[in-house]
């Protein structure tokens, strides 16, 4: 079980942390990603990190502001959003699949709630 959390509403510039804790499986074994969708458009890619985190990716629009990171001991994952545009606005959702991080979701086995994230210009 995923759930996240940290969504909100922030003025643009701002930041964000969300979070992604997991529950009732061994974390370590999973690649995870964050993935967003807007109203009115597909779920897109955004970050995906690696079970040991040597492989970490993010879509051309987030690089240079968004930051993925996770601490296994603590079965979460973050998605730390700076310089936040109102284009960011979007229900992002964590996911976890076994084996490599991929960026596409129908490789991912699990799936959190989602989050809102509202970026106001």
């Amino acid at each position: 079980q995923l759930q996240a959390s940290g969504g909100g509403l922030v003025q643009a510039g701002g930041s964000l942390r969300l979070s992604c804790a997991a529950s009732g499986r061994t974390f370590s074994r999973y690649a995870m990603g964050w993935f967003r969708q807007a109203p009115g458009k597909e779920r897109e890619f955004v970050a995906g990190i690696s079970r040991t985190r040597i492989t970490i990716y993010y879509t051309d629009s987030v690089k240079g502001r968004f930051t993925i990171s996770r601490d296994n001991a603590k079965n979460t994952v973050y998605l730390q959003m700076n310089s936040l545009k109102p284009e960011d606005t979007a229900v992002y959702y964590c996911a976890a699949r076994t084996g490599l991080m991929a960026t596409m979701d129908d490789e991912y086995d699990y799936w959190g709630q989602g989050t809102q994230v509202t970026v106001s210009s």
